[in-house]
């Protein structure tokens, strides 16, 4: 609810003065212990410890049954509803909840306004106040996720990536690609496909995500720790799980060691075990434990994607013959016959000549190696260590360098790429943001209440203050407005774009420019 303010701090709403608006109501999950007949919200019962059940109670004729399995009321064939509106004394659960763990009262907790999952189940609040400890942010679905672009490797030094002979020999790396025993750093070997190789600062923050999930073990599980990691060297060997936007399979992998580049480099055939072929590039990992212990289907959201980006399913062994078939194309040679470069300048079709590739090696016992590679390198994240998209501050000097970049590639059509970007990005942004300021709501700063129109008191009608803001402002609808028109003037854009954004510049200016009419009688028009 509102009770935590605009931040929704669960910390705040438990430390109010008034001890009876420390009760507060909110719709939460209802569920019974069938030993005690005692109804709860907890899974397991706070008097006898025995796991409860979901309790459902028939909307129209107040029947109650814990089968989960029916959705219909036997009764009388109305819907059956697992929550109900429920005091809760929230400064008792935060006490108790930061006792269950034996720390001290965080700062801040942020809760949600309400529950949106199918049975408004919450997560247990010692979980929360563990994450707190260590300043960590979950998702939807109460996993802790880190997002990096990806970037396919096939081949790698044992030196490239911090790894020890001896360490690597653990790891299964015991020859290199050409079949001879490592004994040097230097050897190149062939990458295991679920095998991943990470950004420092990444292992650095997996590191506190394993003192979070060890804490969790002990103080709310009461098992022993099982990461005990201090640095992030101590990581390599752990598991952990690949999971892209807009899918729900994760895949399961192992970290092997750590890169400077702000990317997870990892097997082609690893990232298209993920991706199944959607669009960009950036994808995200979780600690294999940590989705373990807290990934849960009761806390996704019944809306439209709600069970989008979470691992739904977990492939544990990958297999090149179910993933996307681009990868099949991929070839499988050191070098390029001499007849290939030669039939090039005959203007041969390139399908007259055969090249080995991953296709011709599926079902066999080298369907995982004998990618190769046509040339060395000293380091092979010896590059960009970050995208420019992320060091670029503002979209102004990112679409500009783009251009700028656009016109040095001759494989690329400047005019037409810039157009689409206006029209892909610019346009339906500044279109959508008009709209939305059309139909924006107000919001109380201080309570965090929203309104269809302005209080005509011209004040919160909840808290009674004055501080009540646009959602939408301005700035946010003009922002691409002054950029779109000077690319268009400066790249000689077509007239249709042009004309397009003219009238999206007087439908703005119809909204934020006051037109004082001075007042005229009939005789100015004779």
């Amino acid at each position: 609810g509102n009770y935590g303010g605009p931040t929704k701090n669960i910390i705040k709403a438990s430390q109010v003065k008034d001890e009876y608006a420390q009760i507060i109501n909110i719709e939460i999950t209802t569920r019974k212990c069938i030993k005690c007949n005692f109804n709860t919200h907890l899974i397991r019962c706070p008097k006898c410890s025995e796991k409860t059940h979901r309790l459902f109670k028939c909307v129209k004729c107040g029947l109650e049954t814990i089968d989960s399995s029916k959705k219909m009321c036997e009764n009388c064939g109305s819907k059956l509803k697992c929550s109900k509106d429920t005091p809760l004394n929230i400064t008792e659960t935060v006490n108790k909840a930061v006792k269950q763990v034996n720390e001290r009262t965080p700062k801040l907790i942020k809760g949600v306004k309400g529950m949106i999952n199918e049975f408004k189940s919450p997560e247990p609040l010692a979980k929360g106040v563990l994450r707190a400890k260590y300043n960590i942010h979950t998702y939807k679905d109460a996993t802790v996720r880190f997002e990096m672009i990806n970037m396919p490797i096939s081949h790698f030094k044992p030196r490239e990536i911090g790894l020890s002979v001896e360490k690597a020999k653990e790891l299964g790396y015991t020859k290199d690609k050409f079949g001879k025993p490592l004994t040097d750093i230097e050897q190149i070997v062939e990458l295991f496909p679920q095998d991943i190789i990470i950004p420092k600062f990444a292992g650095d923050f997996i590191v506190t995500i394993s003192n979070f999930v060890d804490d969790l073990l002990q103080k709310f599980y009461g098992l022993e720790p099982f990461y005990n990691c201090t640095t992030k060297e101590e990581l390599v060997g752990e598991l952990t799980i690949g999971l892209a936007p807009h899918t729900s399979a994760g895949v399961v992998s192992r970290i092997i060691g750590f890169t400077t580049a702000r990317a997870c480099f990892a097997h082609p055939f690893f990232h298209l075990a993920k991706r199944r072929n959607t669009d960009g590039d950036q994808d995200s990992i979780m600690l294999f434990m940590d989705a373990l212990l807290n990934f849960s289907h009761d806390f996704l959201p019944t809306t439209k994607g709600g069970r989008m980006d979470t691992p739904l399913v977990l492939s544990v062994t990958l297999d090149p013959r179910e993933i996307d078939d681009e990868a099949h194309e991929i070839e499988c040679v050191d070098s390029y016959p001499l007849e290939l470069y030669e039939g090039s300048w005959n203007m041969d079709s390139p399908y007259d000549y055969k090249i080995p590739v991953v296709a011709d090696k599926l079902g066999t016992e080298h369907q995982y190696d004998g990618l190769g590679f046509s040339h060395n390198t000293d380091r092979f994240d010896n590059g960009p260590s970050t995208s420019s998209y992320i060091t670029k501050e503002s979209m102004v000097e990112k679409i500009t360098c783009q251009i700028a970049l656009q016109q040095k590639i001759k494989a690329v059509d400047n005019k037409d790429a810039t157009e689409r970007v206006i029209n892909g990005h610019f346009m339906p942004d500044m279109i959508g943001n008009l709209r939305s300021h059309s139909k924006q709501q107000i919001r109380c700063t201080a309570c965090n209440a929203k309104f269809r129109r302005v209080p005509l008191s011209g004040k919160c009608t909840k808290c009674k203050k004055d501080k009540l803001v646009l959602t939408i402002h301005e700035g946010s609808v003009k922002k691409y407005l002054k950029i779109t028109k000077e690319i268009i003037e400066k790249h000689h854009l077509s007239n249709y774009l042009k004309q397009r954004v003219m009238l999206i510049d007087r439908e703005i200016k119809s909204v934020f420019e006051n037109d004082q009419v001075k007042q005229t009688n009939l005789s100015n028009f004779m």
